[in-house]
């Protein structure tokens, strides 16, 4: 079992910065992928990107892409969303996920573990 545990979502301004972290803790987590995922009131889960954790391979999605940046420390079990140039429609609830086996994709029903989610509110 992996227990996820995001923190850093809060109220900014447009145009802003902001750093999300997801902490893994239970299971040895070298073998797996984190995905991170965003759901907007009134909307589905869209996928915000991914980074897989031996390789740290990342991968973003087409909305985010030359504005968020995905890493990780490995020895801190940890991940990070660098968020940057933040625009009102990146309000959501920030969700990390893992995968196991880096089975890194888009879809969130191929992770088996997820995070409580974090609250992101973009001011405009």
């Amino acid at each position: 079992q992996v227990q996820l545990v995001e923190s850093g979502g809060r109220l900014v301004q447009a145009g802003g910065s902001l750093r999300l972290s997801c902490a893994a803790s239970g299971r040895p987590f070298s073998s797996y992928a984190m995905g991170w995922f965003r759901q907007a009131p009134g909307k589905e889960r869209e996928f915000v990107g991914y980074i897989t954790w031996r390789y740290k391979t990342t991968y973003y999605a087409d909305s985010v892409k030359g504005r968020f940046t995905i890493s990780s420390v490995n020895a801190k079990n940890t991940g990070y969303l660098q968020m940057n140039s933040l625009k009102p429609e990146d309000t959501a609830v920030y969700y990390c996920a893992a995968a196991k086996y880096e089975r890194a994709t888009m879809q969130d029903l191929d992770y088996d573990y997820w995070g409580q989610g974090t609250q992101v509110t973009v001011s405009g």
